[in-house]
């Protein structure tokens, strides 16, 4: 049976090693973040959704990052220029993969000349095959959305607004938070906010009381050891340093 300090091990391994999720990376900004849990007698797993924006990406995009004693559907051989490659990703990533979803479809929506600009006549957009209006200016401020560039509306202000009314959209579908999961585990438990290490100054999920809690969850499968006291932090606005390097 996995003990707390077993997932915990792999935890502040994926931590010092930048894999575990960072709510203030730099390179992005912040919008929506989702946690589930899923375990077996004999396996665990985490997985945390991570949708926002990175200029760099082009496209705001959705990251499932998997974290477990066993994970499910590995990256294929074909997928390396060698077998030493693949055997160094399978080293340096026992226990954690990532995958990358696109929910919000490309189009004229996008300022062509400033792509981390919403074109100024954009009149709607397509996320997951459905058509959304694009909100009047007001709309962001209602929502605690100061546009930084006014009167233009950045691609990460509308990822904010989008995860603020279409959230189920953006975050992961059952199958994408899956992804990495061996089908046998059951969910256990999901949660929309809880108290996330403050990565970037150097605290560990096992010096997190949330995380110790989640840990005791994930080696017995019994969901009631999670009884949080710290207040939840995932909001974006918690994090403003998210997206700014």
């Amino acid at each position: 049976m996995t003990s707390p300090d077993e997932v915990l091990r792999v935890l502040d391994a994926a931590a010092e090693s930048y894999v575990l999720p960072m709510l203030d990376n730099g390179y992005v900004y912040l919008a929506a973040s989702r946690m589930s849990l899923f375990w077996s007698p004999a396996d665990w797993a985490i997985v945390f959704e991570i949708f926002g924006y990175s200029p760099r990406a082009g496209l705001p995009d959705l990251t499932v990052f998997t974290f477990g004693s066993r994970l499910h559907e590995r990256d294929p051989r074909e997928k390396y220029a060698s077998e030493a490659a693949y055997q160094n990703y399978l080293t340096q990533h026992p226990h954690d993969d990532a995958r990358l979803f696109f929910p919000v479809a490309e189009g004229d929506w996008q300022n062509k000349a400033l792509d981390e600009h919403v074109a100024a006549d954009a009149s709607t957009l397509v996320l997951r095959d459905q058509s959304i209006h694009m909100p009047r200016a007001e709309v962001y401020s209602d929502l605690g959305i100061t546009l930084s560039a006014p009167p233009d509306v950045c691609v990460f202000e509308l990822c904010r607004y989008l995860a603020s009314k279409h959230r189920d959209l953006v975050l992961a579908t059952r199958a994408e938070r899956r992804v990495s999961v061996p089908p046998e585990l059951e969910q256990i438990l999901v949660l929309e906010d809880w108290n996330h290490p403050d990565l970037a100054g150097s605290a560990r999920p096992s010096e997190n009381g949330c995380f110790l809690q989640l840990a005791s969850v994930l080696a017995t499968g019994d969901r009631s050891r999670y009884r949080p006291s710290e207040a939840p932090n995932t909001h974006w606005r918690n994090w403003p340093d998210g997206g700014t390097l």
